[in-house]
């Protein structure tokens, strides 16, 4: 993701995490090598940071929510929950409603906005991804942003993956393994590669 961009990096700053997450909100295409591709590099090692402490040396996990309120830059509604490890290449563009529990091993590509609805439970190992890079060849370093939207009381199992640009409606089920590259509709079970509807609830 971030080839090519491996120099030194800084702390950004809060002018500049605003205008990348709405750079990134706004859809449009991540040029390689570019003044947002540094930012997305500096963004991805602000994550390093502070996700490699979290999984390093566990203490509670209230000290797991107070790092992912320094993660994710806000402060976090009542009931979220997170077992780690836990990784991302961002931090800056997750969302979550309360109650939400995300277990371990979870990965998160965020830079297109992650919205997670209220209850919903992710599932151990899952990835949710947000960025594409560019079909051509000669400008395959770019990246295309889109968000993945899971809606209030879905569950993704085990080892789901959900793709950029993808919404779960509100109580869907993914079955554990699937991968999620189209909608899902609200109150149905889905699974398989790639993930079909299985039945409706």
């Amino acid at each position: 993701m971030a080839r090519g961009n491996y120099e030194d990096s800084r702390e950004m700053t809060d002018d500049e995490i605003e205008r990348f997450v709405a750079y990134m909100n706004s859809g449009r295409e991540v040029e390689g090598g570019s003044e947002m591709h540094r930012l997305m590099t500096a963004a991805s090692e602000r994550a390093m940071r502070i996700t490699s402490r979290m999984n390093a040396s566990f203490e509670s996990l209230s000290d797991v929510r107070r790092q992912l309120e320094e993660l994710w830059r806000c402060e976090l509604p009542e009931g979220v929950g997170l077992f780690p490890p836990f990784t991302t290449d961002c931090g800056l563009n997750t969302h979550v409603g309360a109650g939400v529990f995300i277990n371990a091993g979870c990965r998160f590509q965020d830079q297109g906005g992650i919205y997670i609805g209220e209850r919903a439970l992710i599932g151990h190992n899952a990835v949710i991804a947000t960025l594409n890079h560019n079909m051509d060849p000669v400008r395959r370093a770019n990246l295309l942003p889109a968000p993945v939207r899971i809606g209030d009381d879905a569950w993704l199992g085990a080892n789901v993956t959900v793709l950029p640009g993808v919404t779960i409606g509100n109580g869907a089920v993914v079955a554990a393994g699937a991968v999620v590259s189209r909608d899902v509709e609200e109150n149905t079970v889905v699974g398989g590669v790639p993930a079909r509807l299985l039945r409706r609830l």
